[in-house]
């Protein structure tokens, strides 16, 4: 299952670098899809350091990113800055973000990456659970904005600057 994910992700990447997505999102925004009417689905993550479980349910109230990511795609780390200064200036009128790493090489491999690279924000290792209920995840990073009430404001596929992420979360929190 997890080959088939990660093989599945790289060949939506490769796409999308050749459909154009490799633009400022501020120029175009790619991958953008606004899905107001969609409830949020349930789910279960175990975090990078197996320490915690996460369910929607815990974020109940919170505006949430929940960001599908993995430590070998460049545009994915090129997002992490964004959401440590996001989570940083607003955590305390409600964001929460949470990471879900789709890395084949588990727990240890995203743990070694954050040694590295600071992230602030919780992380978690995917489930079929999740990538089944978000999917198709054909590319990464995808992220969902999910508002206060538990419904999908947007979805983004592909690499946004931290203005497109400020400007959803600003309108729902």
């Amino acid at each position: 299952m997890k080959r088939h994910i990660r093989t599945m992700i790289i060949l939506g990447s490769i796409a999308l670098l050749f459909a154009g997505c490799g633009k400022k999102a501020d120029e175009e925004a790619v991958g953008e899809t606004n899905s107001s009417a969609l409830s949020a689905k349930d789910f279960s993550v175990t975090s990078v350091d197996g320490g915690s479980e996460y369910a929607l349910g815990d974020f109940e109230g919170k505006v949430l990113i929940l960001d599908f990511w993995a430590t070998w795609c460049g545009p994915c780390k090129r997002e992490i800055p964004h959401f440590n200064d996001l989570y940083a200036q607003y955590k305390d009128q409600g964001l929460e973000i949470l990471g879900v790493s789709l890395d084949e090489g588990g727990p240890s491999a995203v743990n070694r990456f954050v040694k590295q690279t600071p992230i602030t924000y919780n992380n978690a290792m995917a489930s079929r659970e999740i990538v089944e209920q978000y999917g198709p995840i054909q590319a990464i990073p995808t992220t969902f904005v999910i508002d206060r009430k538990g419904n999908v404001q947007r979805r983004f596929v592909g690499y946004q600057s931290l203005s497109v992420f400020e400007e959803v979360i600003q309108s729902l929190l």
